[in-house]
């Protein structure tokens, strides 16, 4: 039996996700949180919205939710260690910029 392409995710480890790719905290509404990136020069702006009722997310809830995010899938489960390790991809290491904004 193979792996998933799709692991499962719970809502805290979206949320971790969308933090390590940048994303901060727009609103709650209900148990619907969303999460915005402001567009840059590599990517457009995004918003995506975490359903925190879900104990854990489904493949298609995932794929929604990289789809709102504009990354691919590799980017999406390689921003944590812990997701990365999950989906068998490459934990990726956000550049920290040292110049002056």
């Amino acid at each position: 039996m193979g792996q998933r392409k799709y692991p499962p995710l719970t809502p805290d480890e979206v949320i971790a996700i969308l933090k390590g790719l940048k994303f901060a905290h727009k609103r709650t509404t209900g148990s619907h949180e969303q999460y915005e990136c402001i567009g840059n020069e590599i990517y457009p702006r995004s918003v995506v919205t975490v359903d925190t009722a879900h104990a854990e997310f489904d493949d298609d809830l995932v794929k929604s939710m990289i789809r709102q995010s504009n990354r691919s899938r590799e980017e999406f489960y390689g921003a944590t260690k812990r997701t990365a390790r999950k989906a068998a991809v490459p934990f990726l290491r956000l550049s920290v910029s040292t110049e002056p904004d």
